[in-house]
């Protein structure tokens, strides 16, 4: 069984690599390597998957779910810059791509701890551009 929680968050970010000057990087980026930064309103989807409790009924407690993904991941990236100020995007090109990579690794643990598995992280940039990820490996 599979369940999946929305979350959303604001975030400001460039896409550019140091040692290129402005003008590789608007060929490779585009206007999305603006030296003045831009940002996206993200929706973020987490699903994941297990055995449907007999207890409860449930494969994870939504409500715990839900504040794990505000501990580990929105509160850390809500009005941020994800190049200077979000720990887990240190050292990252701050694709989207990336960041989904990025929230996986910030929530697998905590999910795996309240008894079900992270299946994926789709993180929606724009109403045009998502990234699904599915764990290393897959």
């Amino acid at each position: 069984m599979r369940i999946t929680r929305r979350e959303t968050f604001n975030a400001a970010h460039r896409l550019f690599r140091p040692e290129w000057d402005d003008g590789k990087n608007l060929e490779v980026f585009g206007k999305c390597s603006n030296p003045n930064w831009h940002g996206h309103n993200y929706v973020l989807y987490v699903t994941v998957e297990g055995k449907v409790s007999p207890e409860t009924g449930f494969v994870i407690n939504l409500k715990s779910l839900s504040q794990i993904i505000k501990t580990f991941v929105t509160d850390k990236l809500d009005h941020k810059n994800m190049n200077l100020e979000v720990d887990f995007m240190a050292g990252r090109l701050a694709s989207t791509e990336n960041l989904a990579i990025g929230i996986w690794e910030q929530l697998e643990k905590p999910v795996a701890e309240e008894g079900a598995r992270l299946h994926c992280v789709k993180v929606v940039e724009t109403e045009k551009n998502y990234v699904e990820y599915f764990g290393p490996g897959r």
